[in-house]
């Protein structure tokens, strides 16, 4: 499996290589921080596996990530055009104290999207997105990132191509430090978990 970390936000997926990227966050306006980030994994398993097995509400209810709970399963339909699963995630870590303020006693749980599309021509879910928010104000903290699964020497690589926006006063650069980190450690872990799922037997 490669991963590749962080990107320069002007780098593009089909000239990148594994490893680290350096890259720094863009701050538009006084409040909002958005970081770019790059992730690719690869499967010993076709591409339909893979989609079918991303969109597979019992996999993400098996899967421990770190400083999560384990999903809420909000929506999940599938069809030969395109797949959806929508979950809720509590967040169990630490957080910083700007962030408590903000927060108060409310938790901080947010709502993540996986969707697939077919490819062009191919009936194979092989594109796709995922977006995740806060909850409670997700105009404060989102991002997306496109996805494709592309059949590589047998198996199946996966592209991840995303942005984290954190538009909190004082919380920006806790986008650089934790946030994405954190985000690209979970899909490591995810994807490790889905490569011992896809295994035969």
């Amino acid at each position: 499996m490669t991963r590749e970390r962080w990107r320069s936000p002007n780098a593009s997926l089909g000239g990148a290589s594994a490893g680290a990227l350096a890259g720094t966050p863009q701050r538009v306006g006084a409040l909002r921080c958005s970081v770019r980030f790059t992730a690719r994994h690869r499967f010993d398993a076709s591409p339909g596996e893979v989609a079918a097995a991303l969109t597979d509400p019992a996999f993400h209810l098996s899967l421990d990530l770190p400083d999560l709970s384990r999903p809420e399963v909000l929506e999940h339909r599938s069809g030969p055009e395109g797949a959806l699963l929508r979950l809720r995630y509590e967040f169990t870590g630490s957080l910083d104290p700007i962030a408590k303020r903000l927060l108060g006693s409310r938790r901080l749980t947010w709502v993540q999207d996986i969707s697939l599309d077919a490819g062009p021509g191919t009936g194979t879910l092989s594109t796709g997105t995922l977006s995740f928010g806060a909850e409670a104000e997700p105009g404060r903290l989102h991002g997306s990132a496109r996805f494709r699964l592309e059949q590589d020497r047998g198996g199946t690589q996966r592209l991840i191509d995303g942005e984290v926006v954190v538009a909190v006063p004082g919380v920006g650069g806790m986008a650089e430090r934790r946030i994405v980190p954190g985000l690209l450690r979970r899909l490591d872990i995810e994807a490790q978990a889905l490569e011992t799922h896809l295994a035969p037997g």
